[in-house]
């Protein structure tokens, strides 16, 4: 099965790690528009439009079998319009809210996300639905998106912003015990998040990620078919050549240019 990741930066690769490792066996194409990024601060209506526009195109041309939105922010606003255009899976991530309520001791959780996540109606709807009996403390962020990028382009990560951008939560007079890292950028961080708020229990999405992708694979694969998958950007300039080192750690071997003809 050939299967595309897509996301405004490099935070997707926390997902295609978590797919990729349960679901060996399949060719996986990952493509981050930094053209655009952060999608956080971008309007809904360009979101959409340049979700439809680049994947539809690598639907066709790279002969997709399943997708996966792995960007909060633009599973939140891209994934109607995506379903209703195409005729494959597409499966989005949302904040794992459910298994952080099952997982608090304290009942006080910590929601990290980029500031349009944290407001949409749909993660109100996940408290609601999952942890109605728990408090959840939102805190809408977008230092730690620039932060993993800086990280995954080769450069020092600066604790102390993080440390700023964490102080509501690790700074409260009862913190959360559990932490929803609810942006798929976030993952990459869990190291420096764990030294500012030690002890903390860190929940993301990757794992449910995989089960989802599971569920829709006609069968199981497990061995890997050494089947190479391209890894895509929209503006290749220094800083995309710099994370492209990093793409090679993952299995991307070479960073390409996406044009729309």
């Amino acid at each position: 099965m050939n299967i595309l990741l897509f996301d405004s930066g490099m935070g997707g690769l926390s997902i295609y790690q978590e797919v990729r490792s349960a679901l060996p066996g399949h060719r996986y194409d990952y493509v981050f528009d930094n053209a655009f990024f952060p999608y956080g601060e971008q309007p809904e209506h360009i979101v959409v439009a340049r979700c439809c526009l680049l994947i539809e195109h690598l639907v066709t041309e790279r002969q997709i079998n399943l997708v996966v939105i792995a960007c909060n922010t633009a599973s939140t606003i891209a994934l109607p319009a995506l379903r209703d255009r195409l005729s494959i899976p597409v499966v989005g991530v949302v904040p794992a809210i459910k298994p952080a309520a099952a997982l608090t001791r304290n009942r006080r959780i910590g929601l990290l996300a980029t500031p349009a996540t944290v407001q949409r109606p749909y993660t109100s709807q996940l408290i609601a639905q999952f942890a109605n009996d728990c408090q959840v403390m939102r805190l809408g962020v977008t230092e730690l998106v620039v932060q993993a990028e800086r990280k995954m382009a080769g450069y020092d990560v600066d604790v102390a912003a993080i440390k700023v951008a964490l102080e509501p939560l690790a700074a409260h007079i009862t913190p959360p015990d559990t932490l929803v890292l609810g942006c798929t950028h976030f993952p990459l961080l869990k190291e420096e998040i764990h030294s500012i708020m030690p002890g903390i229990q860190l929940v993301d999405s990757g794992a449910a990620i995989a089960k989802r992708v599971a569920s829709l694979l006609p069968h199981k694969k497990d061995g890997d078919t050494g089947m190479e998958g391209l890894a895509y950007c929209t503006l290749l300039d220094s800083d995309a050549h710099k994370k492209s080192r990093i793409l090679k750690e993952y299995g991307f071997l070479t960073l390409h240019l996406l044009e729309l003809s």
